[in-house]
């Protein structure tokens, strides 16, 4: 969310950066929201006057009073009342226009960062950079969930019946590959110097506002029927959603941390057959990292994130690319943000495995997340971006790691999270 003063201040900057993310129909949102902008400070002018004139006068009553001229403190006292009645009308419509302020200003995108390449979606999205050599091998790699049920790891059918679709059971091999896959990165992380969380896979609505635009909440999220609680699509959301409210000491910068937490989305609208199996569920698990730091070291962290994801999956011998989002791609709250996408054999072709999003202050400002500096206070920025996610990462992994006899080798990174299992057979 950007500052209303920001708006009043560079409104053809505003509309310029609604243009660069082919959102035309938000365009008339800035001068409807400068409207009620000046409606709202004319207001609190008029009641501030008001007041300075209700105890002006309230003084002139007693003098009245100690004069004996009670008709004309009698007098007063009407117009002191009107003043009243006044000041409570209009204090009434100001409590609704900083709503409409509130709403339509969560609805203007945040300002992008000058190097994001221009474009309408994610077909325009810019390849940055490659890691490691993708390969076709001479033979076939069938699906992943081929692959899976190869080795009894994995059961649609039952899910099905128990769940409907969108879940899965992980069976033997393959579900320890998955809780390896998960306890490395993890571990990758603190390494890094991550501080390790297992966050509330539940959160309030307010947080919810706080950390994803209205449009994201209803394509994503599910909500709890009878209480004010939403399963997390991602455990960034309760990771940033802890520093509500909060003012947090400069020194205490940046807070880094990775977090584990299963994750529940709608996932609306997903079709096709690489649609099936695990690649888009409505239940996964996940490890995350979110940052919050001060506005000056947003831009060095933003790359240091990405490339952690990079290099957890090079450990794993999986050749993936980085992609820079359009700003047709970003979400409203996005100032800018790279895909990392690991290469498929079978697909021949890359998919997209992470993203690291800078969101500037946009979240900061919505949760009240601020700084105590030297120069007093100011809001921090926020971001974050995939370890690992394990089902999508899953199909990377093996299709990678297969081999011609159909076993699946085990990188050395990842073999003393498999017991020391050099193969799966």
């Amino acid at each position: 969310m950007l500052d209303i003063r920001f708006v009043r201040e560079n409104p053809e900057v505003v509309k310029q950066n609604i243009k660069n993310k082919f959102q035309d129909n938000k365009l008339e949102l800035v001068d409807q929201v400068l409207e009620l902008d000046q409606r709202n400070r004319d207001i609190k002018k008029e009641v501030e006057a008001l007041r300075a004139e209700k105890n002006k006068i309230s003084k002139q009553i007693g003098a009245f009073m100690a004069q004996g001229k009670k008709e004309e403190a009698e007098e007063i006292k009407k117009q002191v009342a009107d003043n009243g009645d006044r000041i409570d009308s209009l204090s009434q419509e100001e409590k609704e226009v900083e709503e409409k302020i509130k709403k339509i200003m969560m609805v203007i995108p945040n300002i992008i960062d000058p190097s994001v390449p221009l474009g309408k979606d994610d077909s325009e999205n810019v390849e940055v950079q490659k890691y490691g050599e993708p390969v076709v091998p001479d033979f076939d790699i069938p699906y992943h969930t081929e692959i899976m049920e190869k080795f009894n790891g994995i059961d649609l059918d039952s899910a099905r019946r128990v769940a409907g679709n969108g879940f899965y059971y992980l069976m033997g091999d393959i579900a320890r590959l998955h809780s390896a896959v998960i306890s490395y990165a993890r571990d990758f992380m603190i390494d890094r110097g991550f501080t390790y969380c297992v966050p509330p896979f539940m959160i309030r609505s307010d947080v919810v506002t706080g950390v994803m635009s209205f449009a994201e909440m209803d394509a994503m999220m599910y909500k709890i029927e009878g209480e004010d609680l939403y399963l997390i699509g991602t455990s960034e959301h309760s990771m940033i959603g802890k520093f509500i409210d909060t003012i947090l000491p400069e020194d205490t910068l940046p807070q880094t941390l990775t977090s584990y937490s299963p994750c529940f989305r709608k996932e609306k609208g997903a079709h096709g057959l690489e649609e099936r199996g695990v690649y888009r569920i409505h239940q996964f698990e996940k490890q995350e990292m979110i940052v919050v730091c001060k506005p000056e070291d947003s831009m060095m962290w933003f790359e240091k994130l990405w490339q952690n994801t990079v290099d957890l999956f090079r450990t794993l011998d999986i050749p993936v690319r980085t992609l820079e989002c359009c700003s047709g791609d970003l979400a409203d709250l996005k100032v800018k943000s790279i895909d990392v996408e690991a290469w498929s054999p079978r697909q021949k072709k890359y998919f997209e495995v992470g993203s690291c999003s800078n969101l500037g202050d946009a979240q900061a400002r919505r949760l009240k997340i601020r700084v105590n500096g030297e120069k007093g206070k100011y809001f921090a920025h926020t971001l974050n971006n995939t370890v690992v996610a394990p089902p999508r990462m899953l199909i990377a992994f093996l299709e990678n790691n297969l081999q011609e006899d159909g076993t699946v080798k085990i990188p050395l990174a990842l073999q003393p999270y498999m017991g020391g299992k050099t193969e799966i057979k």
